[in-house]
């Protein structure tokens, strides 16, 4: 529990008394404040006449470790919450301060330290509970999570899946584990490669299937054998409120792939407890949104951070900057990874008169059009920026049938069921566009890797984990 010096000790005795009526108390924190304490009871500066021992006492905790948020840098506050929690093996973190000592910001710390321990946060009118994480038995995982909706996450997961899933192929190769707002009812498992293309999402798509959901984008763009899912909902540390990702575990153990790239959906952080994990986020995103609240929270689940759009119109260079130090702020040393994102058409396109679908903001068109132009020897007649928009996409359509040859879309939004079907109506040419990453500084396949290897040594050793226990207990 927290407690602060604004209050009373008698005052906070009582609500200690009161706690334990739900809790074991087994320790407690004192995030500061000197009004309503005596003498040097509370000073917590270290020293033998700290007097931390005698508030405990007068308290009724067991302990009292001094750690003041307001004082402290990020990181150590959360360093120092967290291991308090792990040495009294803590299921929550209840909160008895208040303002001035503990306002907003540090409320979000201490909810970020809890849930990285496993551990709710409990306050006055506010509880915040883990998830529950599911583990694979038989498949090394690396989960790819996101701080938000459009940051590029599924890029990213499909960029490495397709990375990974050549060197392993040998030994299985790599199945993607896809959560998504317009997911299967029931898991699903979809056979990436050559035979998957637009006339089987056309399909798809006309059997009542959201064809341009996540596990559909990374199957036809990654090529690897993916495992679809549905979720509704996600709370404020990423969880769901219904998602039927736990009944695909079985299937996904069952496919005997060497590495399972579990990928998130939005800000939601898939109920999969990840051998390693790389956050994806947008540079263009408020720095908060990122480092505070609870991305704190997210950035302590990760190994890596992958920052997208790290170019005008989305971020200036200082931006960038400015995200990656407060990431690192949070957590020292952390790896991040500035990248920015180009097209690359499925199939060629060279020479062309070609109309591009995206979900881009418009200021990015000219980007985007020159990218196809220089990159891939495109005719860029039309970008149309309208993807998510269903009231204006329909005029795009219309427009691209008279004056492209080509319809080239990402695998998104109203992709299948407007963009396909309007190209199979006008008689054109349908091509699906990925969105592939390129680090501007960094070697961004060094860490993917990385992150891989770490995922498969974890993996080995929470599996030797349970024999070594045996051993030691015969």
């Amino acid at each position: 529990m927290l407690v602060d010096g604004e209050h009373y000790p008698p005052v906070v005795a009582a609500a200690v008394a009161r706690l334990r009526d739900a809790y074991s108390v087994e320790a407690g924190i004192f995030a500061g404040g000197r009004e309503k304490l005596r003498g040097d009871s509370g000073n917590g500066d270290g020293g033998p006449g700290d007097g931390l021992a005698a508030l405990a006492a007068e308290i009724g905790v067991p302990r009292l470790d001094a750690v003041e948020p307001r004082s402290a840098s990020a990181h150590e506050v959360l360093d120092a919450v967290r291991s308090i929690l792990r040495t009294a093996r803590a299921d929550a973190l209840v909160d008895l301060s208040d303002e001035p000592v503990v306002g907003y910001r540090e409320r979000f710390l201490l909810m970020s330290a809890a849930l990285a321990e496993g551990a709710a946060y409990v306050a006055a009118d506010t509880e915040v509970r883990p998830q529950a994480f599911a583990r694979l038995t038989a498949t090394p995982s690396l989960a790819v999570i996101g701080t938000g909706k459009r940051v590029g996450k599924t890029a990213v997961s499909g960029w490495l899946a397709r990375r990974l899933d050549a060197a392993r192929r040998a030994d299985g190769g790599v199945v993607v584990l896809a959560m998504g707002r317009g997911g299967p009812p029931e898991p699903e498992l979809i056979h990436g490669g050559d035979g998957l293309g637009p006339a089987e999402l056309l399909a798809a798509s006309r059997a009542g299937r959201h064809a341009a959901s996540d596990c559909y984008e990374d199957a036809v763009l990654a090529g690897v054998t993916t495992v679809g899912c549905r979720r509704c909902g996600g709370g404020l540390a990423g969880m769901t409120f219904d998602d039927n990702v736990r009944e695909a575990l079985p299937l996904l153990d069952g496919l005997g792939a060497a590495l399972a790239v579990i990928e998130g959906s939005g800000a939601v952080v898939p109920p999969v407890a990840a051998d390693a994990t790389l956050c994806v986020a947008g540079a263009a995103q408020p720095v908060d949104y990122i480092t505070g609240f609870l991305g704190t929270y997210r950035l302590l689940l990760s190994d890596a951070l992958l920052l997208t759009q790290c170019e005008p119109p989305f971020a200036t260079p200082g931006e960038v900057r400015a995200v990656t130090a407060a990431a690192r702020a949070v957590k020292p040393g952390l790896e991040v990874v500035p990248t920015v994102f180009r097209p690359r058409p499925a199939q060629p396109v060279r020479g062309r008169r070609v109309a591009f679908f995206t979900t881009a903001p418009e200021s990015a068109a000219p980007q985007l059009a020159a990218a196809l132009a220089a990159d891939h020897g495109a005719e860029v007649v039309l970008v149309s920026c309208d993807l998510a928009d269903r009231r204006r996409l329909p005029e795009a359509v219309k427009r691209a049938a008279a004056e492209a040859e080509v319809f080239l879309t990402e695998i998104k939004a109203a992709a299948v069921d407007v963009v396909a079907e309007g190209a199979a109506a006008a008689g054109r040419e349908l091509v699906f566009c990925d969105n592939e990453p390129v680090a501007l500084e960094h070697d961004l396949g060094a860490t993917v890797d990385r992150l891989a290897a770490l995922a498969g040594e974890r993996y080995a050793r929470a599996a030797d984990a349970p024999s070594r226990a045996r051993d030691e207990g015969a």
